[in-house]
C-alpha cells in the first residue's frame, strides 16, 4: 500500500483530531428551543438558578433541587430574609419544606433580578418562567445560558421537563413524572365519580380572587388542567385577555348554573382575595356551589409535583365539602 506522504499524512491526523474534538464537543451539549430562543448548553449543568417557584418545582421533580444555588421569588416580603438569605424557617414552610432545599441565595424576582447576585454566584443554566412583555432575558443570558416557557404555551410543563431531562440525562425520570401526574387525575376522577360529585356538578370553573376586589377566571392554567383531568367540563367559556385568563365580571359569574362547581384558587400571600370575596353579594350566592382551596405557602401554581399534589389536595377537599 503506497505511504501518505509525511505533510499529508500530519494534515489528516489534525483534521482527524479537529473532528473527534467536535463530535466531542457535540455529544457534550445539548441545544434546546424554548419560548425566548434558542440555547446550546453543556450537559448536566452543575450550579442553577430558579427564577421561580414554577421551575423550581421542575428540577425538583428530577431531584435536582440540590444544584440550586439561586432562587428568584415574588412572594418573599423583607421579613422572610436576611440579605439575600433566606432565612432558615423560610426554607422550611410549605412549598420549600417539601423540596428541600440547600440554603440557595435570593436572586430577586422577575421584574427586578438581582444581576450583581446572580453573576457572583456563577450559574452554569438559569431557568425562567416567560410571557409576551417579560423582560431582563438578554441581562440574564450574558450571565449564563436561559431557558424558558410560556405558562399558556401548548404542553407547558411537559416541554419544560422533557427538555431538562434531556440536559441532565433525566429522560426516565421526566417521564415518570409525567405519566405519575396523568395516573393521579385518573384515579382521582374515578372517586368523584363513585362519590356522585361529578352528576352532581357535571362543570367547573377556577375562580381567582385578588386583595381589592378583582377576580380571575383562568381558562387554560393554574389548577384547570387539573380539575379538567378530574372528570369536570367548562363551566364558562370566555376570550383569553391574557395567556392564563381573564378578568371576570360579577354578572358573569351570577348568570352560573346550579351544576357548576366554583373552585376558589386565590393568589398566595397578600394577593389573597378569598374571604372579602366571600362576603360580596356574588360570593353570597355562589357559597353553596363553591369550594375554597387556598395553596400553601410558596406554592407554585403548575409542574409535575404540583399536578400530584393539587389534585389529590382538591379531591379531598370536594369529598369532605360536597359529599
Amino acid at each position: 500500500m503506497k505511504k501518505l506522504p509525511l505533510p499529508l499524512l500530519l494534515t489528516v491526523g489534525a483534521y482527524l483530531t479537529a473532528q473527534g474534538h467536535v463530535l466531542a464537543q457535540s455529544a457534550a451539549t445539548v441545544t434546546i428551543k424554548h419560548d425566548e430562543g434558542t440555547a446550546t448548553l453543556r450537559k448536566n449543568p452543575q450550579r442553577v438558578i430558579a427564577m421561580d417557584e414554577e421551575s423550581l418545582g421542575w428540577l425538583a421533580a428530577l431531584g435536582l433541587q440540590n444544584r440550586v444555588v439561586g432562587i428568584g421569588s415574588t412572594y418573599f416580603t423583607p421579613a422572610d430574609l436576611s440579605g439575600t438569605r433566606i432565612k432558615p424557617e423560610v426554607l422550611g414552610r410549605g412549598f420549600y419544606g417539601r423540596v428541600n432545599l440547600k440554603n440557595p441565595t435570593f436572586v430577586g424576582d422577575w421584574q427586578t433580578p438581582n444581576l450583581e447576585t446572580i453573576t457572583a454566584l456563577k450559574p452554569d443554566l438559569i431557568v425562567r418562567l416567560t410571557w409576551d412583555g417579560n423582560q431582563n432575558y438578554d441581562r440574564l443570558s450574558r450571565v449564563a445560558p436561559v431557558i424558558a416557557y410560556k405558562e399558556g404555551g401548548e404542553g407547558f410543563w411537559q416541554k419544560g421537563i422533557r427538555d431538562l431531562g434531556r440536559l441532565f440525562g433525566r429522560e426516565a425520570q421526566a417521564e415518570t413524572a409525567i405519566r405519575t401526574a396523568a395516573q393521579t387525575g385518573r384515579t382521582n376522577a374515578q372517586k368523584l365519580n363513585a362519590a356522585g360529585i361529578l352528576k352532581r356538578y357535571p362543570k367547573a370553573i377556577v375562580l381567582a380572587p385578588f386583595t381589592g376586589g378583582s377576580n380571575w377566571l383562568y381558562t387554560d392554567v393554574r389548577l384547570v388542567p387539573e380539575v379538567q383531568a378530574l372528570g369536570f367540563r367548562n363551566g364558562l367559556s370566555v376570550p383569553k385577555t391574557a395567556g392564563v385568563g381573564t378578568a371576570i365580571s360579577d354578572e358573569a359569574l351570577l348568570g352560573l348554573g346550579k351544576d357548576t362547581l366554583v373552585i376558589l384558587f386565590p393568589p398566595g400571600g397578600r394577593y389573597n382575595g378569598a374571604d372579602a370575596f366571600l362576603k360580596t353579594a356574588v360570593g353570597q350566592r355562589l357559597k353553596d356551589q363553591s369550594v375554597l382551596y387556598v395553596p400553601d405557602d410558596f406554592n407554585p401554581y403548575t409542574g409535575p409535583l404540583m399536578s400530584v399534589y393539587h389534585s389529590n389536595k382538591l379531591t379531598s377537599l370536594i369529598l369532605d365539602r360536597l359529599r
